[in-house]
């Protein structure tokens, strides 16, 4: 082939070209993609799978290599080609990753440093910030401008709840919104024209929550009911509420009678009025000596209970929140978003989550390099850039549970990324040295997310988010 291709240069000048020439070059320039591939993933210091991670830049995948390398060969150019164009993002975990708690990394303030232009006080690359948690973007946003003195956009937050804001289909449908704090700002800001909140339905129908044994008093000197209340035509669960056992029993109450529990049903149905859940964090690591529950916990009562009550099971319209497909997705979407507003970025190929925790922000991220690969094969026999119907229909085709298929309704910013790549660090979750408080059998995943141990290895691991983008800026020759 390199004999061809030098041929090639030599025969351009005086014409004398064939289809072999052509041909030769085509495969000399796969060849070097995946050569670069290969060394992209060729870690600093191998290390055999096992338990721990390795050093700084180690990797415990036993697949790089022969599967990421392959697959994702078109996400680099030419190495002969000097790069001009910025064509990577870079996104981070919260807690765990640049503060614990209240208190930022003393290394993040430097992996911060390192995205910001000096002179503008702007981003050099397009970067972001994704979290299991559930606030007001712009208060987060503020705490991170805060904590890093640097000019942080509520775009650049993204929450558990951040996908909704593209899911246009509940935008004007009378939905329930399900959590604590500012729920009814949060779904405001997410787009959303006509929410309430479950204290509205208990006030609507005051004999439904007989678990509150203060109602049953209330109820006992008289109440009066809402026949008018409008139907509740879809649940959106953001987090852990705080009365478990009242929003338990009014959200089963809601799904079996269809938004409209003024009266039982003759049977329960084998459907249910739709349910998205953001977040599904069986525990979560606060300051106290052991893990807290998580809204993940809430929502696995509630799957329990509704099987039992019913003899079905509780199927979710979308499940979002790391490690979810669709939260990735719309990680994609706002690196793309942030790339159009930085002088020299071009389409984003490459992005890199760095996170804390093997079993969300790795799973997560492993997950979604795995639908990119496959969103590549099923598009790559297009004769052009694929159509709205056409994404769909290969959105349709991608071997996923239900609930966490990219929705139709969802207006995102086209395809460009061809590779994510997995980071570990060890400032959080993650601590090579402690050891498990169960067994190899326990899984804490939520059930429409299968069991893949193998996922839950990054591509690569550093000891801190600073090292980390480190690493990435010399990975992509950034300076």
């Amino acid at each position: 082939d390199q004999t061809l291709l030098i041929s090639f240069f030599f025969k351009v000048g005086a014409g004398e070209i064939n289809s072999e020439h052509f041909f030769a070059l085509e495969r000399a320039h796969a060849l070097h993609k995946k050569v670069l591939a290969e060394d992209f993933f060729r870690c600093n210091q191998p290390v055999k799978a096992g338990k721990n991670m390795g050093s700084n830049g180690t990797s415990d995948r036993e697949d790089l290599s022969s599967c990421d390398a392959e697959e994702a060969s078109d996400a680099f150019d030419d190495p002969g080609v000097e790069e001009t164009k910025i064509e990577f993002g870079v996104l981070f975990d919260i807690d765990g990753v640049i503060a614990l708690g209240l208190n930022p990394l003393p290394q993040a303030r430097e992996a911060i440093r390192m995205l910001i232009c000096p002179e503008t006080g702007r981003p050099r690359v397009p970067f972001a910030f994704v979290t299991n948690g559930c606030a007001l973007g712009d208060s987060k946003a503020k705490k991170l401008s805060q904590w890093f003195d640097v000019q942080v956009s509520p775009d650049q937050c993204i929450h558990s709840q951040s996908p909704l804001s593209v899911f246009t289909k509940w935008h004007h449908k009378r939905v329930l919104f399900v959590g604590q704090g500012p729920i009814l700002e949060i779904a405001e800001s997410l787009g959303f024209t006509n929410v309430c909140e479950l204290e509205d339905v208990k006030k609507a129908y005051p004999l439904l929550d007989m678990v509150d044994h203060n109602n049953r008093k209330s109820v006992a000197n008289g109440y009066v009911e809402n026949p008018d209340f409008p139907r509740i035509e879809c649940i959106i669960s953001i987090g852990e509420p705080d009365r478990w056992e009242s929003y338990l029993q009014l959200i089963i109450d809601l799904l079996v009678t269809n938004g409209k529990p003024d009266k039982a049903p003759e049977r329960y149905p084998d459907t249910h009025l739709p349910i998205l859940a953001c977040n599904m964090d069986l525990v979560f690591k606060a300051e106290a000596c052991m893990p807290r529950f998580g809204h993940g916990s809430f929502l696995l009562c509630l799957e329990a209970l509704y099987e039992k009550i019913t003899g079905n099971a509780l199927q979710y319209t979308h499940l979002i929140g790391k490690p979810s497909e669709i939260t990735y997705r719309f990680s994609e979407h706002t690196i793309a978003k942030l790339a159009m507003q930085i002088p020299g970025a071009g389409r984003i190929k490459r992005i890199y989550f760095v996170g804390d925790n093997p079993e969300v922000d790795i799973k997560g991220a492993n997950l979604y390099n795995k639908y990119l690969g496959r969103y590549r094969r099923l598009s790559g026999s297009l004769s052009g850039p694929p159509t709205i119907e056409q994404i769909r229909a290969i959105r349709r085709q991608i071997d996923i549970s239900k609930s966490r298929m990219i929705p139709d309704d969802a207006e995102f910013m086209e395809h460009s990324a061809k590779l994510f790549i997995s980071i570990l660090v060890g400032t959080g979750v993650y601590n090579p040295n402690a050891t498990s408080m169960c067994g190899p059998h326990v899984y804490h995943g939520h059930r429409d997310i299968e069991r893949d141990d193998e996922l839950t290895k990054p591509h690569f691991y550093f000891d801190d988010c600073h090292k980390a983008v480190q690493f990435i800026f010399s990975k992509e020759k950034f300076k």
